[in-house]
């Protein structure tokens, strides 16, 4: 390949051409956007939402948030995606963390760690893993595009305080939705 200029993805250009995507007020178009893919990216967001970028925490707030604006999940591959580029990006966990919530006529509405909000129900499920040896739960809401938010434990356990028992399970309901947690026989021992 003599003559052709490779250039390799870095952080300051993606969120150069972040900027001048992000016109106007919401979320990008991100889902529109197909460029070609310019290789992986040093980038990683840790199970806490910390994210670091050649192994070092990226400590601009702004920054995150702008990055996690224009994130996207194709094929189980987390990618930072502009009109132009597309690199791929490490995600230890979920890309997300749910830091709090409010319960407001019947929708329990998560508040994620860049500051997105979104109302918990049929098309943003709550969903619970238990890790097999031990049981213990990770619980997660649907923020976008196949984008989960890890319930922080502080909100998990405001869950708990709140939740009912339904058909054999506990849980907790969400714009008429009933979203399991445990089988309710589990906690009668």
């Amino acid at each position: 390949m003599v003559g052709q200029n490779i250039v390799t993805p870095d952080a300051a250009g993606i969120a150069a051409s972040a900027k001048a995507a992000a016109k106007g007020r919401g979320l990008p178009p991100v889902h529109l956007w197909d460029p070609p893919f310019c290789g992986d990216l040093d980038m990683q967001i840790k199970r806490d939402g910390t994210w670091f970028y050649m192994g070092t925490p990226i400590g601009r707030f702004e920054l995150v948030k702008l990055f996690s604006s224009i994130l996207k999940l194709e094929d189980g591959k987390y990618f930072l995606v502009t009109p132009v580029e597309k690199v791929g990006i490490t995600v230890e966990d979920a890309p997300f963390v749910a830091v709090d919530f409010e319960l407001s006529d019947g929708v329990l509405t998560f508040e994620t760690h860049v500051g997105d909000f979104v109302g918990a129900g049929a098309e943003h499920p709550i969903r619970v893993v238990r890790e097999a040896e031990t049981g213990e739960p990770s619980p997660y809401v649907m923020v976008r595009s196949g984008l989960e938010a890890l319930i922080d434990r502080k909100s998990f356990y405001r869950l708990v305080d709140i939740g009912a028992h339904h058909e054999g399970w506990f849980g907790v309901w969400s714009g008429g939705v009933f979203f399991q947690i445990i089988p309710s026989r589990e906690l009668e021992g």
